[in-house]
């Protein structure tokens, strides 16, 4: 077993590089309005800056986890961040759409491989009990971005202007590449990729990392729990906050605090539950589903701006989702082998990304035909039929979710491996009941 204290300064490392990625990633969610000017674009347009990074970041996460499973975790984090960089410095000189946008696809990209790899660190070093907590812990530690995000990057941004706020936040990537390449490393059993990963095509890795119904549960489980979250936090929470429930710019900021800090409590506890109850893993994704529908339920059901008490109440319910998003992160673990588990992992992790892509451009097209044209500030009725369609991904998550869990239990049951409910149900068989 790798020595503890080294453990923890390999885990402290990763954690470090997904905090400035969480930063780097959250930073266009407190610049929305000063894009909006800068650039001179509408709801699409500030939608689309969102968009293209997440569809960036998606569209990495696959081949990122099977660079993840061949140069190991060192090597692609350090990339990421430099890439990541780069994307920060574009966007802090330029002011022409084109430009942004490319700045945008270096972001995502250089984003996708950090969170995974962090999460391959964890499942290295630490004993499997230990694993769904520490993972947790990696996501509350990397919420604490969005937390800087919310608040020091505002402020900058405010106190600065545009140009110095994104150098800062390219030299911030800079400084988490250096902490990659000086503090992660594998254990050394772990050194080298498999063999088997190093000499197989790229789709035949691909399938068999993604055919396990367990796998695929993961994904509809990281699909189902955070885009709400997530088109709140990165784009149009503090836009629908400023126009339409009439906060100022620091009042819809202390909201995103309270979305982040609602995440960082949750984490741990999810963890707890995935680590202890492994079996009732879909409860919690299903109830936090559930859950959220409610609040945006309850949000959107008033044509009148909502006292304080209230949103902050939705921002709670609502930021519960991120964390639990990380449990299909946690199936990924438990039904891939470890010479595959990057390349599952990241196909998990495009679940929640996708899903956001679909939210925030949703939002943003809802806006844009409901406004007069040239429009760059929205109504709260606007917001309202915005918001409202996020049933179709909620929806399209729901029935996800359900049949691969079906699945699972199944392929579970023909290797004799029985959820608590079929247990249960055959010993009411057994007993005649």
């Amino acid at each position: 077993m790798p020595s503890a204290r080294l453990a923890w300064a390999v885990f402290a490392a990763g954690v470090f590089v997904y905090f400035v990625a969480v930063v780097q990633r959250t930073a266009l969610g407190v610049a929305g309005v000063e894009a909006v000017e800068r650039f001179g674009i509408q709801a699409t347009g500030l939608a689309l800056f969102s968009v293209v990074q997440l569809a960036a970041y998606a569209l990495m996460q696959v081949p990122a986890g099977h660079l993840l499973d061949r140069w190991g975790p060192r090597s692609v984090m350090v990339a990421g961040s430099l890439v990541m960089a780069s994307g920060q410095l574009l966007l802090a000189v330029t002011d022409h759409v084109a430009l942004a946008l490319v700045a945008r696809v270096l972001i995502g990209a250089g984003d996708a491989p950090i969170f995974i790899s962090a999460a391959r660190l964890v499942a290295e070093w630490f004993e499997p009990r230990r694993v769904p907590v520490l993972v947790q812990v990696t996501g509350l530690i990397g919420q604490a971005g969005q937390l800087a995000t919310a608040v020091p990057v505002a402020i900058l941004l405010h106190s600065r202007g545009w140009s110095a706020t994104f150098a800062t936040l390219a030299a911030l990537g800079v400084a988490a590449a250096l902490g990659a390449f000086l503090g992660v490393r594998m254990p050394a059993s772990e050194q080298k990729s498999p063999e088997l990963v190093q000499r197989e095509r790229f789709w035949k890795s691909v399938r068999a990392a993604t055919t396990p119904a367990g796998t695929q549960l993961g994904f509809w489980s990281h699909f189902l729990a955070p885009f709400g979250s997530n088109a709140f936090a990165l784009l149009w929470g503090v836009p629908f906050l400023v126009m339409a429930q009439g906060l100022t710019p620091a009042q819809a900021s202390g909201m995103l605090v309270v979305l982040t800090v609602t995440a960082m409590i949750a984490g741990p506890t999810t963890g707890l539950f995935t680590s202890r109850f492994p079996m009732r893993r879909t409860w919690i994704v299903l109830g936090s589903a559930i859950a959220s529908a409610v609040a945006w339920a309850a949000l959107l059901s008033f044509s009148t701006p909502r006292p304080m008490w209230q949103l902050a109440l939705f921002c709670v319910v609502l930021g519960i989702g991120g964390p639990i998003s990380l449990v299909g992160i946690d199936f990924a673990r438990t039904f891939s082998p470890t010479e595959r588990l990057g390349t599952a992992t990241g196909f998990v992790n495009i679940g929640g990304f996708l899903s956001t892509i679909i939210a925030v451009l949703l939002i943003g097209l809802v806006l844009q035909l409901t406004s007069p044209p040239g429009a760059s500030e929205y109504t709260l009725n606007q917001f309202r039929a915005g918001f409202a369609a996020l049933a179709i991904p909620w929806v399209i998550g729901l029935v996800g979710v359900l049949r691969s869990r079906k699945r699972t239990r199944a392929q579970m049951a023909s290797v004799g491996v029985l959820v608590p409910r079929m247990r249960d149900s055959l010993r009411r068989q057994s007993r005649g009941e």
